[in-house]
């Protein structure tokens, strides 16, 4: 045998031990991955659970009557399911405070949603790609309004209100969510918008877009994600706010919050109401957040890096 046979013989026999000593570790190492990968999803279903338990007990108190509720806590439903009955939701229903405040939610945030999406969307759009004197400082400007607190306005704005006559009234706090969510609505837009390559609003407007045709048709499908993740936000913020509507509201026909916090403060023993109004109170915005979280989360993601 040659040497050259004898020495390469040598290196494939010296190899397989490696090779077979290697296949154990890759084994363990999946292995352990797959453990690892488990416990993960272990501890996310439960931090799951943990962070939905509130949810979850109020639902079951919702469905327990007064005397129920007084008697135990709501985890007894699990021993005694025969406790749960949709009777408070009817008394929810005939409750004429509690259908009106519902109604009167509904009034001040679907509009105070919508002027955001539109009002920003325009100035997000003039900020991104129109040219005109001063746009650098006004945005700056807009930009030094994110950090303004909400409790800053209240006085002066309450003496406005009061002057001109919209001080508790819906037109007052629907005026009021939309100023103060405008200064995000343009940042967030402004960013995604100034996000769209050049070369496709130039090839619009040499085919004869104009302005008005360009944002329509070409800014606004591009700007989905963004816009949708800030309606998102907008409807949340207004549905859950207490302070503005305890303030400037109507206080014959308040805000779903506020007219639970007179429940609280007028029926203490209210709970056949107060359960049901809660849990509905709570459930449309988290419905809402489900509902479009991935466009909230890309939306977000895509304005906040520039």
């Amino acid at each position: 045998m040659s040497s050259s046979a004898t020495r390469t013989r040598a290196r494939t026999d010296a190899s397989a031990p490696l090779a077979g000593s290697s296949a154990p570790r890759t084994f363990a190492a999946r292995a352990a991955a797959r453990a690892a990968g488990g416990a993960v999803r272990v501890f996310l279903v439960l931090a799951g659970l943990f962070w939905l338990l509130p949810t979850i007990g109020l639902l079951l108190s919702s469905l327990r009557s007064p005397s129920d509720i007084a008697a135990s806590g709501w985890w007894q439903v699990f021993t005694a399911p025969a406790q749960l009955t949709t009777e408070n939701y009817g008394r929810l229903l005939a409750d004429d405070t509690i259908t009106d405040s519902l109604l009167s939610t509904v009034l001040i945030t679907v509009p105070s949603t919508l002027l955001v999406l539109l009002l920003g969307s325009f100035a997000g759009y003039a900020f991104a790609w129109l040219e005109f004197p001063g746009r650098d400082w006004w945005f700056l400007g807009v930009v030094a309004l994110l950090v303004v607190p909400v409790q800053v306005a209240l006085v002066p704005v309450s003496k406005l209100f009061g002057a001109v006559g919209l001080f508790e009234t819906t037109l007052g706090v629907v005026l009021f969510h939309t100023a103060f969510g405008l200064p995000f609505a343009i940042f967030l837009l402004r960013n995604f918008f100034a996000e769209i390559p050049r070369e496709l609003l130039e090839a619009a407007r040499l085919d004869g877009a104009g302005e008005v045709r360009l944002f329509t048709r070409v800014v606004l499908p591009l700007g989905g994600p963004a816009i949708a993740s800030l309606g998102i936000f907008q409807f949340l913020w207004v549905w859950n706010d207490m302070l503005i509507a305890l303030i400037f509201a109507d206080s014959q026909s308040p805000p779903i919050t506020v007219a639970l916090q007179q429940q609280v403060r007028q029926f203490g023993n209210n709970v056949d109401v107060l359960a049901p109004g809660a849990f509905v109170s709570m459930v449309v915005p988290l419905v809402v957040f489900f509902a479009f979280q991935r466009q909230f989360a890309t939306g977000v993601m895509a304005g906040a890096v520039k």
